[in-house]
């Protein structure tokens, strides 16, 4: 599962948004993780990475539109930013309990260095097409995150409701109680009950408890 997906999931049953999302293990390995940091900290080797262009900056009119794998339509400069921005903030609902601690430090930067560099950007009044050369590793180091690196295990968690949803081989599985697969979810449950702590597990927890 792509981060970028977390950002619109809601719980099937109650609809409620956002979910909590627990990371179990990742489809990327340590290698990835240190070659994207290694990107971020390296400005030489950030400009190669640039080249791609995950970010679509254009002035038209005298105004500024950007676009990228998280905000697909063109969108003016400050409304761009704000879903950026917002788009950061749901990591604040994610819990990395993967072995890597990289993968926790990348979210960590990005959750801190990055959104506080990106929001004193936003307050600029003055910026043009080259201003956001300030900011464009940072927006690229975001859609990094959100659209390249996949999930391989996790849970999904509705703190309303109290249902949990297993993500199984990259697959979120968000469905009914009566769709569901009594005997899987309890092997997934009872395989990785070790990464989730006692408050979570005290819960009365739906459609049913292990």
């Amino acid at each position: 599962m792509k981060f970028w997906l977390f950002d619109i999931l809601s719980c099937p049953i109650c609809k409620k948004y956002p979910l909590k999302l627990f990371i179990f293990s990742y489809e990327n390995d340590e290698k990835d993780f240190d070659r994207i940091l290694e990107y971020y900290h390296n400005d030489q080797e950030m400009g190669d990475l640039i080249q791609r262009e995950l970010v679509i900056i254009e002035e038209i009119n005298e105004k500024i539109y950007i676009k990228d794998n998280i905000v697909i339509k063109e969108t003016p400069g400050n409304k761009y930013l704000q879903k950026i921005i917002e788009s950061i903030e749901e990591l604040n609902y994610v819990q990395d309990k993967s072995k890597l601690e990289i993968s926790k430090e990348l979210i960590d930067i990005i959750k801190k260095q990055v959104k506080n560099k990106i929001q004193n950007f936003q307050r600029n009044k003055n910026k043009d097409k080259l201003s956001f050369n300030q900011i464009l590793k940072e927006l690229h180091l975001v859609n990094i995150l959100k659209i390249e690196l996949e999930i391989n295990e996790g849970l999904l968690y509705c703190d309303k409701c109290q249902r949990w949803f297993p993500i199984i081989s990259t697959i979120p599985q968000l469905l009914p109680d009566e769709y569901r697969e009594k005997e899987k979810d309890k092997e997934f449950f009872q395989t990785n009950k070790n990464l989730l702590d006692e408050k979570f597990l005290k819960q009365d927890l739906k459609p049913y408890d292990f």
